[in-house]
């Protein structure tokens, strides 16, 4: 296992992290009628906490040891993860190994936080839930500027931080991103105490790249969820060869990138078995996963084939909303994974599970074509994209 520098931590973290939200569960019982109709009006939150599942414990736990025993020593889960139940599960996963070795992270949810002293409950909560005595790393979860400003700052809960780390309690605090990214700054700097950043970084989604240099030189370290873009890149594809000429599957070609970047500490992957713990071992072991020069050329690649597509769409969002709800960008994206990476199965998944149906919406009115920076002509070419797709 290779190790980094975690920040200015002092620690040292393995390059490989194990995400705890896809471990192996079992499914009790089929919900009815009625329970899915009562389920119909929670928050998408509370519709995660669902005691049909379990976590298949006599899985999950040589797994995440396997992990462990392999060099893994970053295990990330949160409060809502495998229907509630990930929490518990990595807390008995943990009395396995040696607890100085391992940093353990999860997260607060901001859902339940109305008030000051919801922290500090939660805390407390998950702490017992994995029956520890400390968090190595506690994550204000998921948050954008405006929830920072309205909840972390608004409801004063650096205090709350500070006062947990000073009675051990966690170790450090850190925050998982979902905004936009030139807020990161604003967000660090109002808040130095910071130690951690866990943002979404990969080859088809790079739009963090210059974030995570900034967040390198401010000593923070940066953990990077969706290697793999949520499973479009774990899969086929001809993409190693257009980028580098090389043989890698799609999914070591994503996480060499990844690492191929000297400012990421650590990527996290979501393990359901040893097979996939295995295959990323095997990336995670290589000394340098990506040259300086591919991970340079790869970057150049990935613009200029983007360039060479018969659709250019930038993916700016200036021609959205759709007065009919057609989600202009993402369909324009799912064309040019298959016309211009090469990636036509993930292609077909998008467009069978997302966008078959909705181009027939259209009304033609024109309102996109007047916004699109790059003068497409939107209603004309969504249909010349259902037609190549539809033939797929």
């Amino acid at each position: 296992m290779i190790y980094r520098d975690f920040g200015k931590t002092g620690k040292k973290i393995s390059t490989l992290g194990f995400g705890c939200m896809r471990l192996p569960e079992i499914q009790l019982k089929e919900l009815s009628e009625a329970e899915k109709k009562a389920r119909e009006n929670l928050s998408w939150y509370e519709a995660q906490r669902d005691d049909s599942w379990v976590v298949d414990e006599e899985k999950a736990i040589p797994l995440l040891k396997a992990a462990y025993d392999s060099g893994i020593n970053y295990f990330d889960t949160a409060q809502f993860y495998c229907h509630f139940k990930s929490q518990a599960t990595l807390g008995k996963a943990v009395r396995l190994m040696d607890r100085s070795k391992v940093m353990v992270s999860t997260k607060i949810p901001f859902d339940e936080v109305s008030k000051t002293s919801d922290f500090r409950r939660m805390l407390d909560l998950q702490l017992g839930l994995m029956d520890m005595d400390y968090i190595d790393f506690y994550h204000f979860h998921g948050i954008n500027k405006e929830a920072f400003d309205e909840t972390v700052i608004g409801m004063g809960l650096r205090k709350e931080a500070e006062k947990a780390i000073d009675e051990g309690l966690i170790k450090h605090i850190s925050f998982s991103f979902h905004g936009d990214p030139k807020d990161i700054p604003y967000m660090v700097e109002s808040f130095e105490i910071f130690a951690s950043v866990l943002l979404q970084y990969n080859l088809l989604d790079r739009s963090h790249e210059k974030c995570i240099d900034y967040l390198a030189d401010k000593g923070l370290g940066v953990v990077v969820m969706g290697p793999v873009g949520g499973g479009r890149l774990s899969v086929p594809s001809a993409l190693s060869e257009k980028l580098l000429g090389t043989s890698y599957s799609t999914p070591e070609l994503a996480m060499r990138f990844v690492l191929g970047n000297k400012n990421v500490s650590c990527s996290l992957s979501g393990m359901g078995d040893m097979k996939m713990l295995e295959e990323n071992l095997k990336i995670a072991d290589i000394q340098e996963p990506m040259s300086a020069e591919d991970f340079r050329k790869a970057n150049i690649m990935m613009e200029e084939l983007k360039k060479l597509s018969d659709l250019y769409c930038t993916g700016c969002n200036y021609c959205m909303p759709c007065p009919k709800g057609i989600e202009i960008p993402s369909i324009f994206e799912a064309y040019t994974y298959h016309n211009v990476y090469g990636m036509t199965e993930q292609a077909k998944d998008m467009w069978k599970a997302k966008f078959e149906a909705s181009i027939s919406e259209c009304s033609h009115c024109g309102v996109c074509t007047e916004k699109c920076p790059q003068n497409i002509k939107v209603p004309e070419k969504l249909q010349e994209v259902c037609k190549i797709m539809m033939s797929l």
